[in-house]
């Protein structure tokens, strides 16, 4: 009976140190649907066709300046990709990632930028699956077209793994970053998740269920591109 009374009082004092230790990353799970939210309602968005061609989306939010040193930074975030073997499944559950080393001078400001990124096939994605992967060198990358631009759009950018979206001070645009690597991150996916997984495990294999930080992100895209419209041979 002591031993059972030991035990319960120990998950009691457990349970909120558990809470305390995972809400950091609900809530930047939480956040990041918050800001593609209200950069799909921005009327010079990200072209609609270029959401529907992409198998995942890498969402940073409130990413500062000065972690690493002039002009470099340190942001966390989530990728989320669509379910299935050709990516053409509903959206499943996100993944926790981090992007690093970014040095874009003067364009963050002092100000928090949120990004956006858009993985445009599955070479791209097992790529960012498997390992660190530095932009414009382990992927090829380019600063996203906006709106209508999507149809001009150079072979530059059509060819990109990752298209990159910024806003910073209600200023919305399509951003390099190259140089800048983006990684799965490890101790934040098993603090959301409550046990150690991969990226992989998270996206591709289904081990997990979205939690509930995430419905509004999931909901969002499942709505704004409910069908993954790019072409059928790029998939396989």
């Amino acid at each position: 009976m002591k031993i059972l009374s030991a035990l319960l009082l120990m998950c009691a004092f457990l349970l909120p140190a558990f809470a305390a230790d995972n809400q950091k990353e609900e809530d930047r799970v939480k956040e990041a649907g918050q800001v593609l939210k209200e950069i799909l309602n921005i009327p010079d968005n990200i072209p609609q066709d270029l959401l529907d061609k992409a198998e995942c989306l890498i969402i940073l939010p409130s990413v500062k300046k000065g972690a690493f040193g002039i002009g470099g930074s340190y942001g966390r975030g989530v990728m989320i990709c669509r379910s299935g073997e050709h990516y053409t499944g509903r959206w499943g559950a996100p993944a926790m990632y981090a992007l690093e080393g970014i040095n874009i001078g003067f364009q963050l400001g002092g100000q928090a930028t949120d990004f956006v990124l858009l993985v445009m096939n599955p070479k791209g994605a097992q790529s960012l699956l498997g390992s660190k992967v530095k932009l414009g060198a382990d992927a090829a990358a380019a600063a996203g077209p906006k709106g209508r631009n999507a149809t001009a759009a150079t072979d530059v950018v059509m060819k990109a793994e990752v298209l990159s979206y910024s806003r910073s001070k209600g200023l919305f645009a399509g951003i390099s970053l190259e140089g800048s690597t983006l990684r799965s991150d490890g101790s934040a996916n098993e603090k959301l998740y409550g046990q150690k997984l991969t990226a992989k495990e998270i996206i591709r294999d289904g081990k997990v269920k979205a939690p509930p930080s995430a419905r509004e992100l999931v909901a969002l895209l499942d709505k704004k591109s409910p069908k993954n419209r790019s072409d059928p041979k790029s998939l396989e």
